[in-house]
């Protein structure tokens, strides 16, 4: 459901007098869900920090993912914007929103949903799409986000942004996200990095994405284990790779397969027991990347010849793009399983005899 205040304009806005984030919780009695891996950010000068990284906002819409208690929502509100979509997956936190939502007349749309699942090609007006090549639209998207939430969902939003759907229908909408440190370093590191990673590849070949800066475990609470880094994406306007999502997945996924070892060793499972290694030669050569190389020392442009290469070899044999390395695995257990209980019965019987 959607819940709006009342419609009004104001010419220059600023939010009236309003409790403390610190009073909403008490208030509202909330309490962050470790389940749902929940920190709070009661801080206004590090949300209004975070909310300046977005870029301009005046007049803008916006969408913020997981709001919580409200913390970055104030910040968005003071930074002038035109409307402000809060998608939130608890209920408890619905009624010091909707204090927010009175609090700016006609500016708030409040829906709970999760966000993994809802719909946000039509979230925003149609009059402000833009085409790819242009400047991105007037379109933010901004969360604090929950640990558990933040890998599966940049995944998500890295396919829509290959696809040029969902929030990327509109053109090129900007990200600015909360990740722990250590994932954040991961979004942004360069070929030889130690946090190297297909998330490093996923991202970096379709958007430019940028650390901003880091906030310290005890800004939040309850105070996570780690630090957390906020990182802001822009889609590019030509991907690095130009491949679908999923072969670009596949690869750099059989790639880091095995981290520390030669990339070969990871390219190998793109190909079936039979022929391996034949086909694995043959991709490495025709790509031209060294098979001795880790997987975290190749550069991007050694990720688009592999996966330029295999596209090729499986227009040729249509049947290998549905191979699953791991799939083939499990049978091959399942058959040593079998083997491996009927050999007593086999010998009891010889026995008996």
């Amino acid at each position: 459901f959607c819940v709006m205040a009342v419609p009004g304009k104001v010419a220059a806005f600023r939010l009236p007098p309003l409790p403390t984030i610190g009073e909403i919780i008490r208030l509202f009695r909330l309490k962050a869900q470790k389940q749902l891996s929940q920190n709070f950010l009661l801080d206004l000068r590090l949300t209004d920090k975070i909310v300046r990284h977005a870029g301009e906002l005046k007049n803008a819409h916006v969408c913020e993912v997981g709001p919580g208690p409200g913390g970055i929502t104030r910040s968005i509100l003071s930074a002038g914007v035109e409307q402000l979509l809060l998608i939130e997956k608890d209920a408890r936190f619905i009624p010091g929103l909707q204090m927010l939502s009175e609090a700016a007349p006609g500016k708030v749309c409040i829906v709970r949903g999760d966000i993994l699942t809802y719909k946000m090609d039509k979230a925003f007006p149609k009059h402000l799409k833009k085409n790819w090549e242009d400047e991105p639209p007037d379109i933010h998207i901004i969360g604090n986000l929950p640990f558990s939430v933040s890998t599966p969902l940049i995944i998500k939003w890295l396919e829509n942004v290959s696809r040029r759907d969902g929030p990327f229908i509109y053109g090129r909408t900007q990200m600015t996200l909360t990740f722990q440190k250590e994932v954040a370093e991961r979004l942004t590191a360069k070929p030889g990095g130690k946090q190297r990673s297909r998330l490093s590849i996923m991202s970096q070949h379709l958007c430019t994405v940028e650390n901003c800066f880091t906030i310290p475990g005890q800004a939040f609470v309850p105070k996570p284990e780690v630090d957390v880094a906020v990182v802001h994406f822009t889609p590019l306007v030509q991907p690095k790779i130009e491949q679908p999502f999923e072969l670009v997945e596949k690869v750099v996924q059989s790639a880091f397969q095995f981290r520390r070892k030669y990339c070969f060793r990871g390219i190998e499972t793109l190909f079936p027991e039979s022929g391996r290694l034949k086909r694995t030669e043959q991709l490495m050569m025709t790509a031209d990347v060294d098979p001795t190389l880790r997987p975290f020392q190749l550069s991007m442009s050694q990720f688009r010849n592999l996966c330029n290469t295999y596209r090729k070899m499986c227009d040729e044999d249509p049947s290998l793009f549905a191979y699953n390395y791991r799939e083939e695995l499990r049978q091959k257990k399942k058959r040593n399983l079998l083997k491996s209980t009927s050999q007593p019965e086999q010998t009891e019987e010889k026995t008996q005899l």
